[in-house]
């Protein structure tokens, strides 16, 4: 047996709701099984309104997640960021923002060329110097772990 609650004992009545939409031929027609009373009229504005709230409700609680995500995802890019710096860059530029090393460093317009034993880097002018690419590239080799 299903309990309904305290609106099990009070009188429930049928409305039909008939919305008429341009461009359509026929009607649209729903009903509402309530418990409420009050006009037909002021049922069917109670339960649009209802319906409105409930999906604005919706709607922030997707904002919301997306904005939690998105705020996640830069404090995840930050702290890679972060340990990139602390980590793999020389002494001479691990005081530069991360703002500045993105800019400066990696920003860089550049070619890739592929001969059939070496690669080369050409990068357009920079603060990133051949120097400094390969103190950068030395660091991260020492911080790869070898298994044994």
């Amino acid at each position: 047996m299903c309990s309904l609650g305290p609106a099990a004992d009070r009188p429930r009545r049928v409305i039909a709701k008939v919305e008429h939409h341009l461009g359509e031929l026929f009607p649209r027609v729903g009903f509402i099984v309530t418990t409420l009373t009050g006009t037909n009229r002021a049922v069917v504005r109670f339960y649009n309104q209802r319906g409105t709230a409930e999906q604005w409700i919706k709607e922030g609680k997707a904002r919301f997640r997306a904005n939690e995500v998105r705020l996640l995802l830069g404090v995840i890019a930050y702290n890679v960021g972060n340990l990139r710096r602390r980590l793999a860059l020389p002494l001479a530029i691990q005081s530069w923002s991360l703002t500045s090393l993105q800019q400066r460093l990696f920003k860089t317009g550049g070619r890739l060329i592929r001969h059939a034993r070496y690669f080369i880097l050409q990068s357009a002018e920079s603060k990133l110097t051949q120097r400094l690419l390969a103190q950068i590239i030395r660091r991260i080799e020492r911080l790869v772990w070898h298994p044994t």
